[in-house]
């Protein structure tokens, strides 16, 4: 496959600054879109320690109904530079029978601001998306030794593919084999998604 001098898809060395950063945005946008939202966390590759990753902070805000947020997210997050994307399903994995239906979010992107680019990921509470991607990141925290072949994976696979879409697209059925393995350990140890900010009366801004 020809690859491009200057790949759409760079996966960088982990970081520890990501989480310093992370932090900071989602407590931003915590005090920003309160009371609707609910929780704000540090999702992804970014929020696992030791993990390669795109350059790119993930973070989740949960809501308890995408259709009041859209208009009254939309505007304070355009004046900080967040742009709606069209996305609107999450990926439903493999061999789940689910109704994609309860796999719908809102996602907005911001590039190019001061920092690092961020994907804000709008999901409803106790939604199956919502919790995927507390799992994932949960169990990776977990389990440091499935790590490095994680991350490997993923910096072979963002030299070999041309675009983002054909790098996710690759990389959904690796996440749905972590999930199948994840899903166990989640009974097992009785874990439940957990929450770092939680909405709190807005008349106790700071």
């Amino acid at each position: 496959m020809h690859k491009d001098s200057s790949p759409d898809v760079v996966v960088v060395a982990p970081d520890p600054g990501w989480t310093v950063q992370a932090e900071a945005v989602a407590e931003e946008l915590y005090d920003l879109l309160r009371p609707l939202a609910l929780h704000v966390e540090h999702i992804g590759s970014t929020a696992v320690p030791g993990m390669a990753a795109k350059p790119v902070l993930d973070l989740q805000v949960s809501v308890r109904a995408l259709e009041e947020v859209e208009g009254a997210f939309t505007r304070p997050l355009a004046e900080r530079g967040f742009v709606l994307a069209p996305y609107r399903h999450d990926h439903v994995p493999a061999g789940s029978d689910d109704d994609p239906a309860r796999w719908t979010k809102r996602l907005w992107i911001r590039q190019g601001h001061q920092g690092l680019d961020v994907n804000l990921h709008v999901r409803r509470a106790g939604s199956p998306n919502e919790r995927l991607a507390l799992l994932f990141r949960d169990w990776l925290r977990a389990h440091p030794e499935a790590v490095p072949a994680y991350a490997r994976f993923k910096q072979v696979l963002a030299q070999a593919v041309p675009d983002l879409a054909t790098y996710a697209d690759v990389k959904d059925p690796v996440v749905d084999l972590v999930v199948a393995v994840a899903e166990p350990w989640a009974r097992t140890t009785g874990w439940r998604p957990s929450t770092t900010m939680t909405a709190r009366p807005a008349t106790h801004r700071r």
